[in-house]
């Protein structure tokens, strides 16, 4: 007969609190006796202000995806390019790396990190049977993949400069550029506002006590 498994036991379990400003862990005290920062459960408001952040965002990935995002002028005649249009350019112009790296970088990392962080947001919501240890492994993978967000942005000021240096062509960002850096902001927001062990908090929490709402977190 298999033995039942043991509920997990938190450190609030035992009145411990980690401080956000030192790391110092503080035992019944609501503000910490080294840095004097106040000392919370987990941080206020987290899902909130997560949530709110991430649906920023998807409303911003729309015109991030649909305005130019470069314009290009050459010999008095301008053209304008989205970001899915100068993918399709760089293929066509036999730069493929070059179009792997702007897709990657503009389509399919924003677009993981909005679906991994809005599973993660629905999960503690709702309180979602999905893997615990995989969503935070995914929490993770988005924070570390974060820094390479910009990528796309990076490559589009790398190409500007060399399209610059003629005298005939002339190439600038258009406006969709400063949407999809909003975009990546305010994903790397969200991802910063969100406390994560408030999935695990799902597996340790009492079930007579499950009528308690995550806002009261």
């Amino acid at each position: 007969m298999a033995t039942e498994r043991p509920k997990p036991e938190r450190g609030l379990d035992r009145n411990l609190r980690l401080c956000g400003g030192c790391g110092m862990v503080v035992h019944k005290a609501d503000r910490c006796p080294r840095c004097d920062s106040p000392v919370y459960d987990r941080k206020p408001h987290s899902l909130q202000y997560s949530l709110a952040l991430l649906l920023t965002a998807i409303f911003l990935l729309f015109p991030a995806n649909s305005l130019p995002i470069t314009q290009l002028t050459n010999q008095g005649r301008t053209t304008y390019d989205t970001i899915f249009s100068g993918i399709v350019s760089l293929v066509q112009n036999d730069m493929v790396a070059i179009a792997v790296i702007v897709f990657t970088a503009s389509i399919l990392v924003p677009m993981a990190k909005i679906i991994g962080l809005s599973l993660i947001l629905l999960t503690i919501k709702f309180r979602l049977k999905l893997s615990r240890r995989q969503l935070t492994f995914s929490f993770h993978v988005i924070e570390f993949i974060g820094r390479w967000s910009m990528l796309d942005l990076f490559v589009i000021s790398i190409v500007v400069s060399l399209v610059n240096m003629g005298q005939l062509l002339y190439a600038k960002p258009a406006p969709a550029a400063t949407f999809f850096a909003l975009v990546i902001l305010f994903t790397q927001l969200a991802a910063k506002s969100l406390d994560p062990r408030l999935l695990w908090d799902l597996e340790c929490e009492d079930p007579n006590d499950r009528h308690q709402d995550a806002e009261s977190r």
